[in-house]
């Protein structure tokens, strides 16, 4: 079901998109900051990409003296105002307004204030703030994509962790992607947006969805883990490991997927523009968003690896007879070690075994298409999402794995099956 169209950023301008590609080889302080953001429907079904090496995983714990920088040898320090938004903030260097707590946490600070007669798009700026981002130090391209963060509050606040196709000086935005992991607007204290965008389903028509704390709680009350568990055709949203949006191609209507290639991350915290309003007489500075840390995780793929796959009765996901012929069934046995036991889940969507791909028979949509074992091929039936949900989903199907007729019995065949939830559909994956 899609979510309803959401007030959104604007496009960034031809002038920005190249300023924001010489990041590729390190942002000049000074250059005015190009932003872009989330919300709504859209799908041409692509191959997938080609199998990516593994991403070097990303992490960054904020641990260090109060007053420090951020890591540079991670995050770049954007500076300037954003017109393409109507953002009131101007993005400051240095570490006055991103800066860590002592307590191991990145603060970006929003402040009513302009020390260095700092000029922006309407004038004389009236506040400041922080944007960083990791282009031309950390791409990635697939995996879990996770912060934990305290998000401010308060009328005209936009916080936001999100990502950019590292192609965005050759192809422009939205050609280049954008994946918002978690993006908040003031005025709406409980409901926090994951969006893309993409070329056609852009600014105000991107697709997503929002998700809100029940008993209406607050995210700036507490710290929550925001995610994406991104593959091949597939990227599914999740706060504090709950699922709640999961899109692929056959969301987009027949418009392009641009979301199988390298992207760059974001943190910012902006003050005001289209989407949250500007800051009233009820919003109190300065304002902070607390990062508790930025993790990205990605598997290598490589057959020999891994661990079990559990299900129902907390049997294994396994190989009859550790057979590795193609079209051998795969099944659910009794946990006991062997290679036939031991899945590997990479960073190009496949899950492998005894060097063989987990496959949807004839690369069938059906529900009851069994699953087998396959020489890895590249091929959609090959692909698979494991968001934090524990399902193990084909997003060309949009199917579960499924042990048949929910049986824990040695033997129950694997399949494909409409996603309900069902204890017979979800899975541990040792990583």
């Amino acid at each position: 079901m899609h979510p309803p169209r959401l007030p959104r950023r604007l496009l960034l301008s031809f002038v920005s998109v190249l300023a924001l590609a010489s990041l590729s080889t390190g942002l000049a302080q000074g250059a005015p900051a190009p932003s872009v953001r989330p919300s709504a429907p859209s799908a041409a079904t692509q191959p997938p990409a080609p199998a990516a090496a593994a991403a070097v995983t990303f992490s960054d714990e904020f641990d260090g003296p109060a007053g420090s920088a951020v890591d540079g040898g991670k995050w770049q320090t954007e500076t300037g105002d954003n017109v393409n938004n109507h953002e009131r903030q101007y993005y400051t260097a240095g570490s006055r307004n991103a800066a860590l707590d002592g307590q191991g946490h990145l603060a970006i600070t929003a402040r009513r204030e302009n020390p260095g007669n700092y000029q922006c798009w309407y004038g004389r700026c009236e506040y400041t703030s922080a944007r960083l981002n990791t282009a031309g130090r950390f791409t990635t391209t697939y995996g879990r994509v996770e912060a934990r963060m305290k998000i401010p509050r308060g009328q005209g606040m936009w916080p936001a962790f999100w990502m950019l196709g590292s192609d965005i000086g050759q192809v422009g935005w939205p050609a280049s992607g954008e994946i918002d992991v978690m993006e908040n607007v003031g005025f709406e204290p409980s409901t926090v947006h994951g969006t893309l965008h993409g070329p056609g389903y852009s600014g105000s028509g991107g697709i997503g969805a929002g998700y809100t704390l029940p008993g209406g709680q607050a995210f700036a009350d507490a710290f929550h883990t925001f995610a994406v568990d991104w593959s091949p055709n597939a990227i599914t949203w999740s706060v504090d490991g709950t699922v709640y949006q999961r899109r692929t191609p056959a969301d987009l209507g027949g418009k392009q997927w641009v979301f199988n290639k390298p992207f760059f991350l974001i943190l910012n915290l902006a003050v005001g523009g289209y989407w949250p309003g500007d800051p009233n007489g009820s919003t109190v500075f300065p304002q902070q968003l607390l990062v508790d840390y930025v993790r990205v995780r990605t598997d290598s793929g490589q057959p020999g690896g891994g661990g079990p796959i559990t299900g129902i009765g907390g049997k294994c996901v396994d190989v009859p007879g550790a057979n590795t012929a193609n079209g051998t069934p795969v099944q659910l046995y009794d946990c006991n070690g062997t290679a036939a036991q031991r899945w590997s889940v990479g960073s190009d969507g496949t899950i492998r075994a005894l060097g063989k791909c987990l496959d949807v028979a004839s690369g069938g949509t059906a529900d009851g298409t069994p699953v087998q074992l396959w020489d890895c091929n590249g091929t959609a039936a090959q692909q698979w999402a494991t968001p934090e949900a524990r399902d193990i989903v084909n997003p060309r199907a949009d199917k579960c794995l499924d042990a048949s007729g929910g049986s824990s019995a040695n033997g129950t065949r694997l399949r494909i099956w409409t996603c309900t939830g069902a204890a017979h559909q979800k899975w541990t994956v040792t990583r």
